[in-house]
C-alpha cells in the first residue's frame, strides 16, 4: 500500500512538473499583468474536457490532470485496501473500507 501512495504521489508530481515546464515555454515571450485577476477558461474546470484538450497538447490540462493524479491516490489507496481484506474475508474492515470510500467520493463529486 505505502507503494502504490509513493508511485501515485512521484507520478503526479512528474505530470505536474512537466506541464509546468511546457507552460513556462509555451509563455515564455508573454507579457503579464498581475495588476487584475483573469478567470481561467470554463474548459479548465470540468474534467470531462481533460482528454480532448490533452490531445491537442495543451499545458494547462497536463497539469490539471497531475492535480487529478494527486486526488485518485489515496482513492485507490483505498479501493485496494478494501479488495485485499476482501480476499481476507475480512467483512468488517471491507465495510470500512467501503464506508471511507464513500466519503471520499460524496467529498469529491458535492464538496466545496
Amino acid at each position: 500500500m505505502g507503494r502504490l501512495l509513493q508511485f501515485g504521489v512521484l507520478l503526479a508530481s512528474t505530470v505536474v512538473a512537466v506541464g509546468g515546464l511546457l507552460y513556462v515555454r509555451d509563455r515564455a515571450h508573454s507579457v503579464v499583468d498581475y495588476r487584475s485577476f483573469v478567470s481561467r477558461p470554463v474548459d479548465l474546470r470540468h474534467p470531462d474536457q481533460l482528454f480532448h484538450k490533452l490531445t491537442s497538447g495543451d499545458s494547462d490540462m497536463l497539469i490539471m490532470l497531475g492535480v487529478l493524479l494527486l486526488v485518485a491516490t489515496p482513492i485507490a489507496r483505498v479501493v485496494f485496501a478494501a479488495l485485499a481484506f476482501a480476499i481476507e474475508r475480512d467483512r468488517l474492515y471491507v465495510a470500512i473500507s467501503l464506508f471511507v470510500l464513500a466519503v471520499l467520493m460524496f467529498g469529491l463529486l458535492h464538496g466545496a
